[in-house]
């Protein structure tokens, strides 16, 4: 039974994405709400997209601007790539596990609160 790890791990580290980029796991927040900011900043240079999420009255814009920092860092740490020179390419928000709540009502019953989590991706290219 030979499953070939070794080169499948091999094969899959070589078509990685050498993109830099962050990834926020578990806020709690919902992707509903996250999608909503992540549309404003979506192709837009680094500069631009920390004003937009500056000034964005959205419970969400900060959490974003907190992984699009992370992305930039990783870039110019990892990769000695220049913030200046960098682009939103990617970002998306997935459905994390949701938290499972009770809140008690009237005649002894209890309604089901779901507290939502997501899993926020920023991923940055340089501009073209």
């Amino acid at each position: 039974m030979a499953t070939r790890i070794r080169e499948k791990a091999a094969q899959r580290k070589a078509n990685a994405d050498k993109r830099p980029h962050a990834v926020a796991r578990y806020v709690r927040i919902s992707s509903r709400k996250v999608k909503i900011v992540l549309d404003l900043i979506r192709g837009k240079s680094v500069a631009e997209a920390q004003a937009i999420l500056r000034f964005t009255p959205k419970a969400a814009a900060p959490i974003v601007e907190k992984v699009l920092n992370s992305a930039v860092a990783n870039a110019e740490n990892n990769l000695d790539l220049s913030a200046e020179t960098l682009m939103v390419a990617e970002c998306f928000a997935n459905q994390g596990p949701t938290l499972k709540r009770y809140r008690p009502r009237a005649h002894g019953r209890a309604n089901r609160i779901l507290k939502r989590t997501s899993h926020i991706t920023v991923i940055l290219d340089q501009a073209k």
